[in-house]
C-alpha cells in the first residue's frame, strides 16, 4: 500500500487558529501562569507552537500514552509510558492534545489528572473527529472539528511517520 496525503489544513490556517486560541487562554486565565501539559508525542508540535503564541507565563510537561500502537484507530487499551515530572496541585493546567477521536485517551487523562487536584484543568486538543466519540470528554478549546478521516502531519503520524508535515492531510492509502 502506498499513501498519498490530501490537504486538510494549511500551516498558514492552523497558525491563525492558534492564536486565536492562545487568545482565549488568556482570556481565561489572565496573567496567572499555567502549566501546559503535552501528551506525547503527537501533541509536541500543537504544544510548542501554541506555547509561542500565549502572553502569560508558562511551564511544560510531558506525559507519553499509547493507544494506537501501528494502526490507525484507538486499541481502546490506555496504557501511561509516561508520568508527569511535577506536581500539579493547586496549579493552572491546560492539557494539551493533538486530535480527540474515541475520548478514551482524553477521558482516562482527565480523570487522573483531576485526582491530582489542579487549580483548574482545562483541555485543548488541535483537532476533534466527533464523529468517532465513544466517551465523552469536555474540550475547552479546539482547534478543528474534522469528520472521520483518518490524518497526519502537525505530530500526527501514521506508523511514525508524518509528524513533521507543516499542514495537516487526510491519508489515502492506494494500491500500488
Amino acid at each position: 500500500m502506498k499513501e498519498r496525503i490530501e490537504v486538510m489544513f494549511t500551516a498558514e490556517e492552523i497558525t491563525k487558529r492558534l492564536e486565536e486560541i492562545a487568545q482565549e487562554v488568556y482570556e481565561e486565565f489572565g496573567d496567572e501562569q499555567v502549566e501546559m501539559v503535552c501528551v506525547l508525542k503527537g501533541g509536541v508540535v500543537t504544544l510548542v507552537e501554541l506555547a509561542k503564541k500565549m502572553k502569560m507565563p508558562v511551564t511544560m510537561n510531558f506525559m507519553d500514552v499509547s493507544s494506537y500502537g501501528d494502526g490507525t484507530e484507538s486499541s481502546g487499551h490506555i496504557k501511561i509510558l509516561r508520568d508527569l515530572d511535577e506536581d500539579i496541585t493547586g496549579k493552572n493546567v491546560l492539557l494539551v492534545e493533538d486530535i480527540i477521536d474515541s475520548g478514551r485517551t482524553l477521558s482516562k487523562l482527565r480523570t487522573l489528572l483531576i485526582q491530582r487536584n489542579p487549580k483548574k484543568l482545562k483541555l485543548c486538543t488541535l483537532l476533534d473527529k466527533p464523529d468517532r466519540r465513544v466517551t465523552e470528554v469536555p474540550v475547552d478549546y479546539v482547534g478543528f472539528t474534522i469528520p472521520d478521516a483518518f490524518v497526519v502531519g502537525y505530530g500526527l503520524d501514521y506508523a511514525q511517520k508524518y509528524r513533521n508535515l507543516d499542514y495537516v492531510g487526510v491519508v489515502h492509502f492506494e494500491e500500488e
